[in-house]
Order: structure tokens, then C-alpha cells, then sequence
């Protein structure tokens, strides 16, 4: 299986004609086909657990303080929620981007890492995101699953049979090393999630670092140098970026005012607010709100 073969077979649900320079699907379950004709900006974003294969293009994606690049024929493994900051750095009409994205289901994982009696041994530690060459099994795998879009009772049957082998890809994957420390029993890296876990569904909140630690069965010094070895970046940085790409999503979708938007997101204060908004996103939120009504 080649590149060329699974963008042939993207075309089906792409438009891929200069009058749309973006365009986004879901043909199958958990599965995103991602074109862009043109490069972009930086934009801070929330990575879920995913797997990324970049068909054609290139793009560039920085956590914490890393910058990691990838272009065709690579895939980008993300097996934390991470807040990171991306863009795409090549396509144009002639050659678009194109990527294919697949949640990662931690359950499917967890059954095959029961199955599976040799789980490569990772002496070296690892992150978040990891980049390499995406295998030829791997591709094999994820263009059977695109070629299942339309194809009814075949589709029902075999969908869950063919997730199952893509997740085996990566678990087994160079880059899947840090999904392996994830599955193992109480491994710091399972430990992390479940911190993160509950910043995502707390970051409005005070941030409490003994809490944090107590919940995951770490000293706090323990729990700070996991939590960054994972993210590569500090809960409490972790915290302000969660707090500030929500913040950014409400004021682009019309939020009433600065102020309203600081205290959704937890801050106690509008001018700090609009201080780390600025410093994060380069214009102050009032601008980021003006902007929005005279698009509209």
C-alpha cells in the first residue's frame, strides 16, 4: 500500500477543487480526513489521543518547549490531552494537505494489551507526542478501514475487527512506547492521566497540587517531574492553557464581554486575564471579540 493508493481513495470524500481550500469528513467512526490548500498560522489547539497519518504536506506541532515536524508518509501518535500550539507548514492547491486522524480508544488498547503475551520492553522515557515512519502494516490497515466507508453489512462486521489491528499497529510501533508505559499497572504515565483527566474537567477551578499528588499516589515533587516528563509542561502552565483556548473559543463564538469570559474560565481576574490572553495569542481579548463582530 502507498500514499498515493489512500489518497486516490480519499478523493471519494474530499473535494479536492481550488474553490475549497478546507475541507473536513468523518466517512467512518472516530476517523477525520483533514485537507488544507494552504498553509497556516500558529493556533493553539486541545491534541486528544489520536493517531495522525499525513498523506501529502507537512506540519509543524510545538509542546512545551518541543517543536516536532512531520510530512507525508509520517504519523504523529498523541496518547495524552495535551494543549499545543500547530500549523501547517506545506500545501497548496496543486498539493494539498491531507492527514488522516483516528481516536485512540484506550479500551481497545487495554484488551490487546492483555492479548498480547511480548510487549516491546522501552528502556528510554518518552511524551505525549511521538513522531516516526508510519509502517506499511499500519497503512494497510487504516486505508482497509477508510475502503469499509461505504460498504453496509461489510462495514458492521468488520469495522471493529480492523480497529482492532490499527490499534495493535501502534501499540506494537516504535512511537508507541509511551501507549504501552499508559497501559501498564499504576506506571506514572497512567498515573498522569489521570491528573490530566481531571485538570480537563476541572481547570476552572483552583489548582491544587497536593490534591493532585494524593490522587495519583505521588509526592509532589514525584507528581511535578511526571507531570511534566509526560505534557512538557507544568500543571499549573498546563492549567493557563487549558483556561486559555476555552477562553479564546468562547470569545470567537460572540461571548457577551472580557470580563464574563474571564470569570467562565476561572479567572478571578479580568486584567490578568487579558494580560496572559495577550501575551498567549498576541492581541488582547477585546480585540480577538471586535474582530468576531465585524466578521460577522
Amino acid at each position: 500500500m502507498t500514499l498515493s493508493n489512500i489518497i486516490s481513495q480519499t478523493s471519494k470524500y474530499i473535494d479536492f477543487s481550488a474553490d475549497t481550500p478546507v475541507d473536513q469528513v468523518s466517512p467512518m467512526p472516530g476517523l477525520i480526513l483533514l485537507k488544507s490548500s494552504r498553509t497556516t498560522e500558529l493556533a493553539a489547539s486541545i491534541y486528544h489521543p489520536v493517531i495522525c497519518l499525513i498523506l501529502q504536506g507537512a506540519k509543524e506541532t510545538t509542546v512545551g518547549e518541543r517543536t516536532l515536524s512531520f510530512a507525508a508518509g509520517e504519523s504523529l501518535i498523541v496518547s495524552h490531552t495535551v494543549p499545543v500550539i500547530s500549523r501547517i507548514t506545506r500545501a497548496s492547491d496543486k498539493e494539498p494537505y491531507l492527514a488522516m486522524i483516528l481516536e485512540i480508544d484506550l479500551g481497545i488498547l487495554r484488551a490487546l494489551y492483555h492479548e498480547i503475551e511480548e510487549i516491546p520492553a522501552d528502556k528510554e522515557s518518552s511524551t505525549a507526542l511521538n513522531v516516526d515512519t508510519a509502517g506499511e502494516d499500519l497503512l494497510n490497515a487504516m486505508s482497509r478501514y477508510l475502503a469499509l466507508a461505504d460498504r453496509g453489512v461489510e462495514k458492521k462486521v468488520m469495522a471493529p475487527l480492523l480497529l482492532k489491528e490499527i490499534h495493535f499497529r501502534l501499540l506494537m510501533a516504535p512511537h508507541g512506547k509511551m501507549l504501552r508505559r499508559l497501559l501498564e499497572h499504576d506506571s506514572y504515565a497512567s498515573q498522569i492521566s489521570r491528573a490530566i483527566a481531571h485538570l480537563r474537567d476541572h481547570f476552572r477551578q483552583p489548582l491544587s497540587m497536593p490534591m493532585l499528588a494524593k490522587n495519583t499516589g505521588m509526592s509532589e515533587s514525584s507528581f511535578y517531574a511526571n507531570f511534566k516528563k509526560v505534557t512538557e509542561t507544568t500543571p499549573l502552565q498546563y492549567q493557563k492553557e487549558m483556561r486559555l483556548i476555552e477562553a479564546q473559543r468562547l470569545l470567537r463564538n460572540g461571548h457577551s464581554s472580557v470580563s464574563s469570559v474571564a470569570f467562565e474560565v476561572g479567572y478571578e481576574s479580568p486584567t490578568q486575564f487579558s494580560r496572559e490572553y495577550s501575551r498567549k495569542f498576541g492581541v488582547p481579548p477585546s480585540e480577538e471579540m471586535a474582530s468576531v463582530r465585524v466578521s460577522v
